[in-house]
C-alpha cells in the first residue's frame, strides 16, 4: 500500500511539473507573439531587409558654349528571379534556351550553354535572384527588355539596379580643373570644380527597400523607390573647350620640342576674369614620351618667377613716383655686386646708361635691381608692402581646392638678407603661382583694376538659373591710372623692340614680358654652370590697344638647348592668341558700323497697307501714304520716298472680276483668291509675274487660275 502511494505521489509531481512546463511554454508563446512581437519582427526585418541609398544623378558640367565637360551616365546591374510566381515550368522550359542565346549574343562574356546552365541551376535550387550582367548601359538594358521572359518585366523575373558613372566627353582636356571626388572611408578627396562644388553637383540620395535572399545577395522588394533621388545641379563654367584644345596642343608641342618636364598655360578675359583655357601637362614617370595632366601647376605651384616679376618691381617704383620711362640708370657692362654676390645680365647691355623703358625691354637684371636698390634700400619694408598691396603675398581665393600659397619675404625675419632686395626685384627669393602673375598683368591691361580669376558662370537646375557668378573686383584701382598707362608702354615695348620680338603677330599688337628663371633645388642650390634647370615663361595680353584677353605660358626644365622665354614659351602664347583672334567676333569690326546712306528707293511689292507701313517705319525709309480706305496698296513712282497708293484688288474680286495680281507675293495672292472661292495653282517662287486669267476677266467660284512666280 505504501509502495502504491509512493508511485502515485511521484506521478502527481511529474504531472504538475508537466502542466507548469506547458503553461510556461504557452505563456512564452503569447509573450513573444503579442507582447514582444513588434520587437522581434523589427529585429528580423533588420536581418532580412534594409534601406539602401539610391545615388542621385550628379549634375553636368558644361563649358561656356554649352558643351559637356563632365556628365553622369546610368549603368545597371541586371538580375533575374527565375522562380518568380508567373514563371511556371512550361514557360521556363520553353524560353530558357532562347534567353540564354540572346544574353550570349549581347554580352559575349559567356557562351549560350553557360548562360543556360546558370538559369537551370538557379531554377533547381529555387534561387530568387541571380546576376545576369553588371555595368549594363541604358541602350543594352532596353535591348534586354525585349528578350524572352524578360520582356514581361517583373512578372518575367527582371530586376535591375541603377548606378551612375562619371564620364568626360573630351577625355583629358582640362582634367585637373574639372577635377574629381573620391569618397573614402576616412576622408574624401576633392579636386577642381568637381571637388569645390561637390554638394551642388551631388544632389540628394533616394531610398530603396531591399530584401536579403542569400549571403550578401539583396534584391529590391518593390518596383519603385521608396524615396526618389533628387538630381544634382548643373554647372556652367567659363572654359571654352575649343580654346582649351588649342592651348593643350600648343603646350604639348612645345614641351616635346624642348624636352621639358612640365608646363602650363592660362587664358583669361581681361574685363571679367573668366578663365577661358587652363592647361597643365607633365611628363609621365612611366613613359617619358607621354605627357599627362596630373597636377594643376597653373594654380597650385608657386615658384620663383624670374623676369616676369620685374613688372611688379617697376610698378612699385613708378606708382611711388620715383621713376619715369625716360629716366636713365647706369648698368655698366651688365655686371654688379651686392655684398659678396655677383649679379649679371644674360646679355651685355647696348650702352652703359639705359632708360627705364630700355632696361625693361631688354630685361636687364642689373638695371632693375639698381632702380629698386636706389629707392628702397633704406626702407625695404616699403617695397615689400607695395608688393603685398598687389595681392602677391596671399592666395587669390579661387574657390577650388589646391591653390598654392605664395611667398613674399618679410623684412623683420631671419630669411631677409642684405642681398634679398635686389634679388627679389628681379623675381628671385619670392614665390608666386602662374595665375597670380597673370592676374597682375591682367590688372595692367585693365587700367589698374584687379579682377578675381573665376571658373564658374552660373548654376542651373532643370534648365533654370539658380545662381549667377558676376565678376569680382579685388582692387578697384591697384595702381594709379597713369602708372598703368606707363606699364602698358613698357609691355608693348618688349614685343616691339625687346626680348619678345619673336612673337611676330601681324594681325594685331601684343603686349607682354618674357621670363627666364634658374630653378633652385630644395630652395638652396641653382645647380652648377652647364647643369642648371630653367623656367621659361611669357605673359601678356592682346590686342595691345584694346586688351580683351591676357595669357601666360610657363614651361619648366626645357633641356633641348633653348631655355629663354621668348623662344620656348612665346610660340605657345602666339598660337593661342591667333586661334582666339581668328575665332572670336570681339576682334572684328562690324562691316555696317556706319549708318548706311539710302541712295535708291527700294522696290515695294503689292501688299497690305498696314504691313507696308510697319516695315518702312522699322527700316526708317521715308514714305507718303495716300488718303483712302484701301486695305491693299501699290508703290508709286518717286525717287526720294516711297509713295503708297491705294489698290482696289479686293473690291474687284468682290465684283466677280479678276484683278491684276502682278507684284503680289504668293502668300497674299493665295489669301485673296482662295477667300473669294477660286482654286489656285502656283509655279515657281517669289512674286506674281504672270496670271492665266487676265485682269478684267469674269470668274466664278471654283474657277482655276495659274500664277507664275519669279
Amino acid at each position: 500500500m505504501e509502495h502504491k502511494k509512493d508511485i502515485l505521489w511521484r506521478t502527481y509531481i511529474v504531472y504538475v511539473l508537466m502542466v507548469i512546463f506547458s503553461i510556461s511554454i504557452v505563456w512564452r508563446i503569447v509573450t513573444v507573439q503579442f507582447v514582444e512581437g513588434d520587437m522581434w519582427k523589427e529585429k528580423a526585418d533588420k536581418l532580412t531587409t534594409m534601406y539602401v541609398d539610391i545615388e542621385a544623378a550628379r549634375g553636368n558640367i558644361f563649358d561656356v558654349n554649352g558643351n559637356l565637360l563632365a556628365t553622369s551616365l546610368p549603368y545597371y546591374e541586371v538580375g533575374m528571379d527565375v522562380n518568380a510566381p508567373a514563371i511556371v515550368n512550361d514557360t521556363f522550359n520553353r524560353y530558357r534556351a532562347p534567353l540564354a542565346n540572346e544574353l550570349a549574343n549581347l554580352f559575349k562574356d559567356k557562351t549560350a550553354k553557360q548562360y543556360l546552365t546558370l538559369l537551370n541551376k538557379a531554377r533547381t535550387k529555387n534561387d530568387r535572384y541571380i546576376v545576369l550582367h553588371r555595368n549594363v548601359s541604358y541602350k543594352d538594358l532596353k535591348t534586354m527588355k525585349s528578350f524572352p521572359l524578360l520582356r514581361k518585366g517583373k512578372r518575367g523575373g527582371l530586376v535591375y539596379l541603377q548606378t551612375n558613372r562619371r564620364e568626360r566627353p573630351f577625355q583629358m582636356l582640362a582634367n585637373r580643373t574639372i577635377g574629381y571626388v573620391k569618397y573614402n572611408a576616412d576622408d574624401t578627396t576633392r579636386v577642381g570644380i568637381e571637388g569645390a562644388f561637390d554638394d551642388t553637383l551631388r544632389g540628394i540620395s533616394g531610398k530603396r527597400l531591399m530584401q536579403k535572399i542569400a549571403a550578401d545577395v539583396w534584391r529590391p522588394i518593390n518596383d519603385e523607390n521608396e524615396i526618389e533621388p533628387k538630381d544634382g545641379n548643373d554647372i556652367y563654367t567659363t572654359i571654352d573647350i575649343n580654346i582649351q584644345d588649342v592651348a593643350e596642343n600648343a603646350l604639348l608641342k612645345s614641351l616635346i620640342k624642348n624636352s621639358a618636364s612640365h608646363g602650363c598655360a592660362i587664358l583669361m578675359e581681361v574685363k571679367t576674369g573668366e578663365i577661358k583655357a587652363i592647361a597643365n601637362l607633365e611628363r609621365s614617370k612611366k613613359d617619358s614620351s607621354l605627357y599627362q595632366e596630373t597636377f594643376n601647376y597653373a594654380i597650385g605651384y608657386p615658384s620663383e618667377p624670374g623676369s616676369t616679376f620685374k613688372l611688379a618691381s617697376l610698378l612699385a617704383a613708378m606708382d611711388d613716383g620715383y621713376v619715369d620711362l625716360d629716366d636713365e640708370f647706369f648698368v655698366g657692362n651688365g655686371v654688379c655686386k651686392y655684398y659678396d654676390r655677383e649679379m649679371k645680365d644674360s646679355h651685355e647691355p647696348e650702352t652703359p646708361r639705359m632708360t627705364v623703358k630700355r632696361i625693361f625691354e631688354t630685361s636687364s637684371n642689373v638695371g632693375v635691381s639698381q632702380i629698386i636698390t636706389k629707392y628702397y634700400s633704406k626702407d625695404p619694408k616699403k617695397f615689400v608692402d607695395k608688393l603685398k598691396s598687389f595681392n602677391l603675398e596671399k592666395p587669390i581665393g579661387l574657390g577650388i581646392p589646391g591653390e598654392g600659397k605664395p611667398k613674399i619675404k618679410n623684412v623683420a625675419t631671419s630669411e631677409w638678407y642684405g642681398t634679398t632686395l635686389p634679388w627679389m626685384s628681379i623675381g628671385y627669393e619670392v614665390a608666386v603661382t602662374p595665375l597670380q602673375t597673370l592676374t597682375l598683368y591682367n590688372t595692367v591691361a585693365n587700367n589698374g583694376a584687379m579682377v578675381k580669376p573665376r571658373f564658374i558662370r552660373e548654376i542651373q537646375h532643370n534648365g533654370k538659373t539658380i545662381k549667377t557668378f558676376e565678376p569680382e573686383v579685388i582692387h578697384a584701382q591697384m595702381v594709379k591710372p597713369s602708372t598703368a598707362k606707363l606699364a602698358q608702354k613698357l609691355l608693348e615695348g618688349v614685343v616691339e623692340n625687346g626680348s619678345g620680338k619673336g612673337i611676330n603677330i601681324t594681325a594685331f599688337k601684343v603686349a607682354g614680358k618674357t621670363g627666364t628663371a634658374q630653378i633652385a633645388y630644395g630652395g638652396k642650390s641653382y645647380g652648377s654652370v652647364g647643369n642648371r634647370s630653367y623656367q621659361a615663361s611669357f605673359v601678356g595680353y592682346f590686342p595691345a590697344h584694346k586688351p580683351l584677353y591676357s595669357c601666360i605660358v610657363v614651361i619648366y626644365n626645357p633641356s633641348a638647348g633653348n631655355y629663354y622665354g621668348g623662344l620656348v614659351s612665346a610660340p605657345v602664347f602666339k598660337e593661342i592668341a591667333e586661334k582666339v583672334y581668328s575665332s572670336s567676333l570681339d576682334f572684328q569690326q562690324e562691316i555696317n558700323y556706319k549708318k548706311p546712306l539710302l541712295t535708291k528707293i527700294p522696290d515695294l511689292i503689292k501688299t497690305k497697307r498696314e504691313d507696308a507701313i510697319r516695315i518702312l517705319t522699322d527700316l526708317n525709309i521715308p514714305y507718303l501714304a495716300s488718303v483712302d480706305d484701301s486695305e491693299w496698296i501699290s508703290k508709286g513712282q518717286d525717287s526720294t520716298k516711297v509713295t503708297i497708293t491705294g489698290n482696289k484688288i479686293e473690291g474687284e474680286l468682290k465684283k466677280g472680276v479678276v484683278p491684276s495680281l502682278l507684284g503680289l507675293s504668293a502668300k497674299d495672292a493665295l489669301y485673296l483668291l482662295e477667300n473669294n472661292g477660286m482654286s489656285v495653282r502656283l509655279n515657281g517662287i517669289g512674286t506674281v509675274k504672270k496670271q492665266s486669267l487676265e485682269a478684267g476677266t469674269k470668274y466664278f467660284k471654283g474657277s482655276m487660275i495659274t500664277l507664275t512666280l519669279g
